[in-house]
């Protein structure tokens, strides 16, 4: 067992510490937000995981983040996905996951992106693959080599995905602090705010998907994967606090959405369903041009879905995260747009998918 790596250092005060988690290799979003935030030399950023895999840029962004330290004061911490490409370098124990199921189902992986760069990228020979990635890239190597998995101030705790208490936490098990899905659902409660990632937080509410962070006071925890590029309507979230020891967070958001202005009010549904990813088989009962009607299994609920959303799998039909909630609106407001149909458009507002009936202005 790899015991988890604990960095305990000391955050000056009256300095802004912003939170960042499940980048997932999407540098535009990141630069995006930083941007948008207006990070500056002054500021704390801390890292909280998952910067690598799924997306696009996955290496362009770790290189992005190995420079940022010449100029920002930032702590990158190792998340699930991230310890997934530290670990082909440093051992084969994975290998035979890699060669038949990873590597062959994502190739934007940083892996095969490093393996494109260096003229080299084939799967049928991994140890020659790896001591090609070793010699061709090992500033990378030594950058994932030396994540921390724990960060821990007076007053905040940081971890990817979770940890069981604050007791000898350099005992417990790496992975575990990195892949600890659904750790809200674990009922723990804190002394001091601990800060994840990993989950996305709209896996959370079984009624109205949203990509807000979670704040639960009474239990000292914050959940801020907002499910960026894993969700065509996920963002990428920075918590904000003006000082290590405030307890005043903010957060702002970047989900590279069209935003137009709502012309019509709109009352919020009573009663919705979140349809969930692991939690979404459906039965189709009657398709349209842009949505189709279906019924969902677990809750009986009889909703429409984007075809675009619609998978069909060894299991039946599925659908990407989906929903029957209307969005609370008032002339005015600012929605992003996630897409049109002939039914109305599916938006977002703070955060929260929904539906809008009404009318827009203009994409701006």
């Amino acid at each position: 067992m790899d015991r988890a790596i604990v960095i305990r250092p000391q955050f000056p005060s009256n300095r802004r510490v912003i939170a960042v988690s499940d980048i997932h290799g999407n540098l535009p979003f990141f630069q995006a937000l930083m941007d948008q935030i207006r990070l500056s030399p002054e500021d704390i950023l801390v890292l909280v995981g998952d910067m690598l895999e799924k997306g696009q840029d996955s290496l362009a962004l770790l290189r992005h983040l190995m420079e940022l330290p010449r100029t920002h004061t930032v702590y990158p911490l190792c998340g699930n996905c991230d310890g997934l490409v530290h670990r082909f370098f440093e051992t084969d124990e994975l290998d035979e996951h890699f060669f038949s199921v990873y590597l062959p189902q994502h190739p934007e992986s940083t892996l095969r992106q490093m393996a494109r760069e260096g003229g080299f990228e084939q799967l049928e020979d991994l140890p020659r693959l790896r001591e090609d990635l070793r010699r061709a890239f090992p500033r990378e190597r030594t950058w994932l080599a030396s994540l921390p998995t724990i960060l821990e101030t007076e007053h905040l705790i940081f971890v990817h995905g979770g940890i069981p208490s604050l007791e000898r936490m350099e005992e417990l098990d790496r992975w575990r602090c990195m892949k600890n899905d659904d750790f809200l659902g674990q009922g723990r409660s804190f002394p001091k705010w601990v800060i994840v990632g990993h989950w996305p937080v709209t896996l959370y509410d079984p009624n109205i998907p949203s990509a807000a962070p979670i704040l639960l006071r009474d239990r000292k925890i914050a959940s801020i994967d907002g499910g960026c590029v894993l969700k065509l309507d996920g963002q990428l979230n920075a918590l904000i606090l003006p000082s290590e020891d405030s307890e005043e967070f903010s957060w702002d958001a970047f989900d590279g959405l069209p935003v137009a202005v709502a012309l019509d009010g709109q009352s919020p549904s009573s009663d919705s369903v979140n349809v969930r990813w692991g939690r979404s088989g459906l039965e189709l009962l009657e398709k349209g041009e842009d949505t189709s009607l279906c019924r969902h299994l677990e809750t009986g609920r009889v909703l429409p879905i984007l075809n675009r959303y619609l998978r069909r799998g060894p299991n039946g039909l599925w659908c990407e995260d989906s929903t029957d909630y209307a969005l609370p609106v008032s002339p005015g407001d600012r929605l992003t747009v996630v897409a049109s149909t002939s039914q109305g458009y599916l938006c977002k507002k703070e955060g929260r998918t929904g539906w809008y009936y009404g009318r827009l202005s203009d994409i701006l």
